[in-house]
């Protein structure tokens, strides 16, 4: 598909971006290209394809869930900046 200069300054219009006589020329022809690629994937046999996120097979890789004993509070509230019982002390953000 050829894209024309006023395609270029009405994209770049939408796009609220100035540009100039050699940036049009540019882009006249690089958007010219997209669109020719676009139209070549157009013409691809896609029936029967199933749509995949990544070209490869993905496979969350995480370790087995086991029980295990939890930090108790004292071990918890060790480094803490400030405590109050048994909870951490944190600054009042909602009046």
């Amino acid at each position: 598909m050829k894209v024309t200069k006023e395609d270029v300054y009405h994209v770049a219009k939408l796009s609220q971006l100035e540009i100039d006589e050699n940036e049009v020329e540019m882009f006249k022809d690089q958007l010219s290209q997209i669109l020719d690629w676009q139209g070549k994937l157009d013409e691809l046999e896609l029936e029967g394809l199933f749509p995949t996120v990544h070209a490869l097979n993905m496979k969350n890789v995480t370790r087995e869930d086991k029980e295990r004993p939890s930090l108790s509070n004292e071990k918890a509230l060790e480094n803490a900046p400030e405590k109050e019982g048994n909870y951490f002390k944190v600054p009042r953000i909602i009046e």
